[in-house]
């Protein structure tokens, strides 16, 4: 990291700080909310960019056009939080082997079981598309479910936020889970399946309704998540460059997100820079196809910066270290990369310590999002799971996933 880091976050707040300057801040702001849309902080040390922005803009309109990433659709859905919120979901079905389900004869008037579903819940500044690898892999030989967390993706503005009724919290992320849930999956068995901030409305969901988890819940996948003490990492930064971030960050989220539409011009402005520190926070490996790593940026440059600003201050409150143990003797798959920089992979082991029945998995050279990096390590572990909990029957092939690597395997 740049000895600078430091310096650039003092030169965003003062920039954005200052009365009638917004104009000339509208560059730095776009740098800070590229951090932070990233999960990251400010003050990232980036190489030298060489190739025209002309040839950037071409190529990245190309791999959007050749990318067939987060391209999977199912039956559509809503829900509603309790605040009036519009929740948008989609349902990926059992295929039937060799076609239509045949008649099930009733004994006794009871219908057959109701299928195990697997809900997926995405992290911040990503949409259900992030699942695109294990959606694809799944699809068809488990019932699941994709949602869009509230001021996601397809998902309609929090209501109580944008009437500055409420802050966003954690635990209303759990009650949106809730909804989608009762909506989506009214009755069997379910599998929880939340990466980062989906891993939080998990444990949200299970210490706000743990009757739930008792009752219904037969497996939990907690991917690049913590369980809380996140205002304690550190992004890779030194330690003035934390001291700084932390300090400066909140007053500067807070006023750009007061001036949306010109800070996102900025944004906008910056994109290339906005591209290298969602690289920097997203992966670790060197070789991610570039199509994955453009995937990447387009849903965390979707997120605008308005509900960037209002998510950030839940994940310092968040702390749900009792609520994992709701999830004792349950099969619990608890996975990480081992370079994650948001969401370090002690945060993971911390989980696991307190679920010693849980499987823990680290990655080697893998980052935050580790599902797109390196998908078949996540499926692989995940339809495990699946298996222990009898949601797939033993020796079920999952479909391919594809490689989310420019190096082919030999």
């Amino acid at each position: 990291m740049s000895e600078s880091s430091a310096e650039a976050v003092a030169a965003v707040a003062s920039a954005t700080g200052a009365a009638g300057s917004w104009r000339r801040a509208t560059g730095i702001a776009g740098v800070a909310i590229g951090v932070v849309a990233a999960g990251a902080a400010a003050g990232v040390a980036l190489e030298r960019m060489t190739v025209g922005r002309g040839m950037r803009r071409k190529a990245r309109l190309a791999l959007d056009s050749a990318g067939p990433y987060g391209a999977l659709r199912g039956t559509p859905g809503k829900a509603y939080a309790d605040d009036g919120t519009e929740l948008y979901f989609e349902v990926d079905e059992v295929e039937p082997e060799g076609g239509a389900a045949p008649r099930r004869r009733r004994l006794f008037g009871r219908k057959a079981p109701a299928p195990v579903t697997v809900v997926f819940s995405h992290g911040y500044c990503l949409s259900q598309d992030s699942w695109h690898f294990q959606r694809a892999a799944l699809r068809g030989v488990v019932r699941t479910v994709h949602w869009d967390q509230r001021s996601h993706g397809r998902s309609g503005r929090g209501v109580a936020q944008a009437q500055d009724e409420a802050g966003l919290t954690i635990d209303q992320l759990g009650r949106d889970l809730k909804a989608v849930i009762d909506a989506a999956v009214p009755e069997g068995p379910l599998v929880l399946v939340g990466h980062s901030m989906g891993g939080m409305t998990v444990m949200a969901l299970a210490d706000q309704y743990p009757e739930l988890v008792r009752d219904r819940v037969v497996a939990v996948a907690l991917v690049g998540t913590s369980s809380g003490r996140l205002g304690e990492v550190d992004f890779g930064l030194p330690v003035a460059g934390v001291n700084a971030v932390r300090r400066v960050l909140p007053g500067v989220l807070k006023a750009l997100g007061q001036r949306a539409e010109l800070v996102e011009k900025g944004r906008r402005a910056t994109a290339d820079l906005f591209a290298g520190i969602i690289k920097r926070y997203s992966f670790a490996s060197r070789d991610v196809d570039p199509a994955v790593a453009r995937f990447a940026e387009r849903m965390i440059e979707s997120t605008p910066i308005d509900v960037v600003a209002e998510f950030y201050p839940a994940f310092t409150d968040h702390d749900k270290t009792e609520a994992l143990a709701h999830f004792g003797g349950l099969p619990v798959l608890v996975l990480a990369g081992v370079q994650d920089l948001i969401t370090p992979s002690e945060h993971s082991e911390v989980i696991a310590g307190l679920l010693p029945d849980a499987e823990l998995v680290l990655v080697p050279d893998a980052g935050h999002l580790v599902m797109l990096e390196h998908p078949e390590a996540v499926t692989d572990r995940l339809a495990d799971l699946l298996t222990r909990a009898g949601a797939v029957p033993a020796g079920a092939t999952v479909g391919g996933y594809g490689s989310s690597s420019t190096v082919q395997p030999r």
